[in-house]
């Protein structure tokens, strides 16, 4: 099948663009002058412990002498989907490690599930970047998922039945249970991610992060991971943290973002983020939101697209309620598909 290269380019998501929104919205989080927020305390609110998952105030955190990121105060709800974004060397990662305890704060605090960060960690399942790599090829799916369990691959462990239904429940949800006595050297690099999440929610975690989930896996691989993110939450109403640059897959489930911009965290809705001023100032080149009206949004090719193209672009408010209606519309068609 013959694609055309146009439609090739707008499944790319950080590309190179040109002629950025002119309206790009009145909730856009701006200084009442034009320029770019570099402080979100005004995004800051006096959340409680109940309907926020993660609690930022006033954090910082610095390696090797060098402040990484600073001034972050926010929180995010409980039962939400949030991404981590900007480019490279902004922090994603750090801001996820900090989150877990595994680097220290120079300033500030983050609580996570009602504790500081690194004492919930229970509670939370992780899926970290290098997951693919790190872990022993020659275990068998249904091994790995087990160590979600054990915690670790060495010695002879007695498994009991109850641990074994876990397992089995985890798989069944991630959809790879006919994979369970596969190794993982035979498995997809998709199918990988599926043994990776079910890892992590063998132990019934109330916060799922995972770190780059949709790394170097193919369009398929992609939206079957999305897949079972959305079902996470939907479902079990699970909040869930993704560090990611591209957002175009992930836009049907996302109800924010945390944008790692000028050295500071901020954290804001999705249709205040879905903003090409803003998206333009994040990545360093100049973005244009486009969109369909069923709520799908790319970002346009780079200045070699032909001029006579016609974009379909919309506002950051019609592109919010595209959004809202796409995310139903795929919920109501997964719950339709189960009862058949």
């Amino acid at each position: 099948m013959t694609v055309h290269h146009t439609s090739l380019l707008r499944m790319i998501v950080n590309v190179i663009c040109h002629n950025p929104l002119q309206n790009p919205g009145k909730n856009r989080p701006y200084t009442e002058n034009g320029s770019i927020m570099t402080h979100d305390i005004t995004q800051a609110h006096t959340a409680t412990s109940n309907d926020s998952a993660i609690i930022f105030q006033d954090a910082a955190v610095a390696r090797g002498g060098r402040i990484i990121w600073q001034h972050g105060t926010f929180a995010i709800p409980t039962g939400s989907v949030t991404a981590i974004v900007g480019t490279n060397g902004t922090g994603k990662t750090t801001m996820m490690k900090a989150e877990l305890g595994l680097l220290p704060l120079t300033a500030g605090s983050i609580t996570i599930l009602n504790q500081p960060a690194g004492s919930a960690n229970r509670r939370i399942g992780y899926v970290p970047q290098s997951y693919a790599t790190d872990i022993d090829s020659n275990l068998t799916a249904e091994q790995s998922v087990l160590l979600g369990l054990t915690g670790t691959q060495f010695g002879i462990h007695f498994v009991t039945k109850a641990q074994r239904a876990k397992v089995r429940e985890a798989m069944t949800f991630t959809g790879i249970t006919d994979k369970a006595h596969l190794r993982l050297s035979e498995l997809s690099g998709g199918l990988r991610q599926r043994v990776a999440i079910a890892q992590a929610l063998v132990s019934d975690p109330q916060l799922l992060m995972l770190d780059e989930p949709l790394a170097n896996l193919d369009l398929a691989s992609q939206r079957s991971v999305v897949h079972v993110l959305a079902r996470l939450n939907q479902e079990l109403g699970m909040t869930i943290q993704v560090v990611a640059h591209d957002l175009n897959m992930l836009l049907p489930i996302l109800t924010g973002a945390i944008y790692l911009l000028d050295g500071h965290p901020h954290y804001a809705a999705m249709n205040q983020v879905l903003d090409s001023a803003l998206l333009t100032h994040l990545y360093g080149t100049q973005v244009q939101v486009v969109t369909t009206p069923q709520g799908d949004m790319f970002v346009t090719p780079s200045a070699d697209e032909r001029q006579d193209m016609i974009l379909d672009t919309h506002n950051p408010a019609e592109v919010a309620e595209f959004h809202h209606h796409h995310a139903t519309q795929s919920a109501q068609e997964t719950q339709k598909g189960e009862t058949r």
